[in-house]
């Protein structure tokens, strides 16, 4: 050891909080880097740019007007002919848009016990956009998938280290997946009719509907289809769901169901506790699921000894975009807690009690919101 320092000496492994640590000043400033939707603003259809949950792995690449004219995409790997698209050619090709919800695989992580020290989310990494681009599936059979290929491996701009591996952001699907145009995966441009803003990929990004947001690769560069299955640290490292630090794990990929409630009357600054008046209360919210649509979204506000089912609207054109949800509470004077849990179509319902794994992912215990009703 000559005590040159390294990357490990500012990258640190993966841990859990000790009992009774609280959110240190290196998870505060993650938290301030990455928002989470304010939860009013679930009264939207799709969510205003600015208020859509961020999360972002290192830096944000600066990409100027004249830059984002230039920035190429290949796609190359196991095709028969390798693409180099600029943006004007990837406009050039026909549009869609697709209203998709995108939720971060750690939603919930700070309301695990223990803790895993990472962006503290608690449940609002969440948001709904309408992103504009080109299917995927449309450019995997202009390059021609070659013999063998297995999956599509997406890399992005942004470059940094994470537990001691310097890298730059790389994900993979399964072809299957990839090259499937009911999948509808998106390489997306334009974001609620408007260009990629910088936070939110500039100027290209992968949208995948139904899957956690890590997926859908930002500053997105490369497109490469691999014969075997990727194994960068995104994919086989990071993003497992694991119940001790040497347990491989499973791999974190499709959406599990959430309903979130619009906070109902006004809040306190500091707890947020929110404040009704007695009376007929409107309950609303969203639900999702990337497994199949929400079908029924229930309220409880006796401490989950009966439930009340809400009204339920889906857009059957949207099938990737969260539903509306609502009923009416009788509110009577007191405090109270009132739960919400989603179930979808393929019998997936909110857990009572969080699903506890090491990376703190996939954690949808059911949103329980307090209430004080004051006359």
């Amino acid at each position: 050891m000559d005590g040159t320092p390294g990357l490990g000496d500012v990258s640190a492994p993966g841990r859990l909080a000790g009992a009774g640590e609280g959110v240190s000043t290196a998870e505060l400033a993650l938290a301030a880097r990455n928002h989470g939707l304010p939860l009013e603003a679930l009264r939207y259809d799709t969510t205003p740019a600015g208020l859509h949950y961020v999360l972002v792995h290192y830096d944000i690449p600066c990409v100027d007007e004249a830059e984002a004219a230039d920035w190429r995409l290949t796609v190359g790997g196991r095709v028969r002919r390798t693409l180099s698209l600029d943006a004007a050619g990837l406009r050039a090709r026909p549009a869609v848009t697709h209203r998709v919800t995108l939720e971060c695989a750690g939603n919930g992580r700070a309301r695990l016990d223990p803790r895993p020290v990472s962006q503290p989310w608690l449940v609002e990494a969440v948001g709904t956009a309408d992103w504009t681009g080109v299917p995927l599936a449309g450019l995997l059979a202009e390059a021609g998938i070659g013999e063998g290929a297995v999956e599509a491996v997406f890399t992005g701009a942004d470059h940094g280290v994470e537990r001691g591996t310097e890298q730059d952001y790389r994900r993979s699907l399964p072809l299957e997946v990839a090259a499937d145009p009911a999948r509808g995966v998106l390489v997306a441009y334009a974001m609620n009719g408007a260009p990629l803003p910088p936070q939110h990929g500039r100027p290209l990004r992968l949208v995948v509907p139904g899957w956690y947001g890590m997926a859908s690769v930002k500053w997105l560069r490369g497109i490469t289809l691999t014969d075997t299955p990727f194994t960068g640290f995104q994919q086989a490292v990071a993003y497992r769901y694991r119940q001790s630090a040497d347990d491989p794990g499973e791999p974190v990929d499709v959406i599990a169901p959430r309903a979130l409630m619009i906070p109902p009357g006004f809040p306190d600054f500091m707890s947020r506790t929110r404040v009704v008046r007695p009376g007929p209360v409107t309950l609303a919210g969203r639900a999702w699921s990337g497994h199949a649509p929400v079908t029924r979204v229930e309220v409880s506000a006796d401490g989950e000894r009966t439930w009340t089912d809400a009204e339920v609207a889906a857009d059957p054109a949207r099938p990737w975009a969260w539903a509306a949800w609502r009923t009416t509470w009788t509110a009577r004077p007191g405090p109270h807690v009132l739960t919400v849990r989603a179930t979808d179509a393929a019998g997936r319902t909110q857990p009572l009690t969080a699903p506890w794994n090491r990376g703190g992912f996939g954690n949808n215990l059911v949103q329980r919101v307090e209430v004080l009703c004051v006359t």
